[in-house]
């Protein structure tokens, strides 16, 4: 998981079709980062399962 204070490093995304809540089209977040936590925090993992597992799971998926 990414630290939530390495934002500052956001590069503009889409969110991805499956996500939940209210992803904005172009949100910023850390290069290279595929999720955002319930909990805050990023997560760079290459699959769906198991992704934020230990932070109440994904809010938003990134392309």
């Amino acid at each position: 998981m990414v630290p939530v204070a390495a934002a500052t490093d956001a590069a503009a995304a889409s969110c991805a079709r499956h996500t939940t809540g209210a992803c904005k089209a172009n949100s910023s977040h850390p290069r290279g980062v595929t999720a955002k936590c319930k909990d805050g925090s990023w997560s760079r993992s290459a699959h769906f399962r198991g992704t934020c597992s230990g932070h109440r799971g994904v809010k938003y998926w990134y392309r």
